[in-house]
């Protein structure tokens, strides 16, 4: 029996650039753009056998999103209307809202979490969380959990 595998969700712009090239080739292949690997990784700028050495062990968090979970936190001045403005943003997005917890507001914010379901989701989770971010009175918002 192996050791327990730790996964961590890392901004790309912190990866060595190998990962991200190697996450770039596995889409292309998915999207059709590359029909073999090799066509892949020539696309993407890196040797077959980085991509068969990290290809099991890189995938966006985006493509991990179908059919789960996601539990978000965030930091909501205490002003009428914000939290519907974020679940405004959540209601376009396609997410289906699973539970809502919101704390009593302390040195006017309130920390909510937001658990919904994003299998149905008609945009990306990087731009749900760019439009949830950009509102007016969110201090903070990020994935607890997925």
């Amino acid at each position: 029996m192996g050791k327990p595998i730790k996964y961590y969700i890392v901004a790309a712009d912190a990866l060595p650039e190998i990962f991200v090239k190697v996450a770039e080739a596995k889409r292309m292949m998915q999207t059709g753009e590359a029909g073999t690997v090799g066509a892949a990784t020539r696309l993407a700028g890196i040797s077959r056998s980085a991509f068969y050495k990290y290809k099991d062990s890189v995938q966006p968090f985006n493509d991990m999103k179908a059919e789960h979970i996601i539990t978000f936190y965030a930091m909501l001045k205490d002003t009428a209307g914000i939290l519907s403005g974020v679940l405004a943003v959540f209601a376009a997005s396609g997410a289906n809202i699973l539970t809502i917890n919101q704390s009593i507001p302390t040195n006017g914010c309130a920390a909510v979490t937001i658990s919904a379901e994003t299998s149905r989701m008609e945009e990306s989770l990087e731009q749900l969380m760019g439009e949830v971010t950009a509102l007016n009175g969110v201090v903070k918002f990020e994935i607890l959990a997925g």
